[in-house]
């Protein structure tokens, strides 16, 4: 067996000792770390054919503002649980093994009482709990008088932009149907020059409204919806008028 699992001697001198186990709030821990002395009193108060009570003081030293002063014990059964508290002692010797040859183990006794430490509800504890509901809810922002005047940038309601847009809208005047003709003339020459064109670049050829320049492409070209011209017009077969066509028609000799 490798010596970071050997076995070792556990000195239960102690094994028949009862002890008890409290959980405390981490407030009381965090304040008992930083104590260098005592860290409060236990009391216990017995009654005749009752359940003891175990109260807890904190000392002078360890009150503050924000720290409940008293304590209650509440009990909690440990009859159907088998718990022990254990001790270790390293020495300062540097060691590769997680447990080294000069390790001390013990135990230091059976656990017989289980407790929880919850606050006392009195007067203090109840004006501890209300100073910080205040203090909670004041406000982190707060108003403050200046002896100058700030800087504050306005929203702009129109911006430079958007009166350019509106100036040249106004210049170009609201567009007006042209004659059919005229438009599917503007259409013709402009397709002699590109075979394909998107509907936005047809407007501003044309210079007509979307709805009308449809109607005139829809009798005259062809809507792609397939790639490499999806979303393009082109001229139906029987407008087209390309250079290829007339060469074709010209080296066909039953065009005439």
């Amino acid at each position: 067996m490798s010596s970071s699992h050997a076995e070792k001697d556990l000195d239960n001198t102690n094994c028949s000792r009862g002890v008890w186990l409290v959980k405390i709030p981490k407030y009381m821990k965090d304040k008992w770390v930083e104590c260098p002395g005592d860290v409060g009193k236990l009391r216990i108060n017995k009654a005749p054919g009752k359940v003891p009570t175990v109260t807890f003081k904190s000392s002078e030293n360890l009150m503050d503002s924000k720290t409940p002063r008293e304590h209650k014990f509440i009990l909690h059964s440990v009859k159907e649980q088998t718990l022990g508290v254990f001790s270790h002692t390293v020495s300062s010797g540097s060691s590769d093994a997680v447990v080294p040859e000069t390790e001390k183990l013990f135990m230091e006794g059976q656990v017989i009482q289980k407790f929880e430490c919850q606050p006392v509800v009195d007067t203090y504890y109840l004006n501890q709990k209300r100073e910080a509901v205040k203090k909670a809810a004041q406000p982190c922002r707060q108003s403050m008088f200046i002896q100058r005047p700030v800087t504050v940038y306005r929203p702009v309601a129109t911006h430079k932009h958007t009166i350019e847009l509106e100036e040249r809208k106004k210049a170009e005047g609201k567009k007006a149907r042209d004659d059919k003709d005229k438009v599917m003339e503007m259409l013709f020459a402009a397709f002699e020059k590109h075979q394909y064109y998107n509907i936005k670049d047809l407007q501003k050829i044309t210079r007509q409204p979307i709805t009308y320049l449809k109607e005139i492409l829809n009798e005259v070209c062809d809507y792609n919806v397939k790639n490499p011209h999806r979303n393009m017009w082109e001229l139906k077969p029987e407008y087209r008028h390309y250079k290829a066509d007339e060469v074709e028609a010209a080296d066909d000799p039953g065009s005439d």
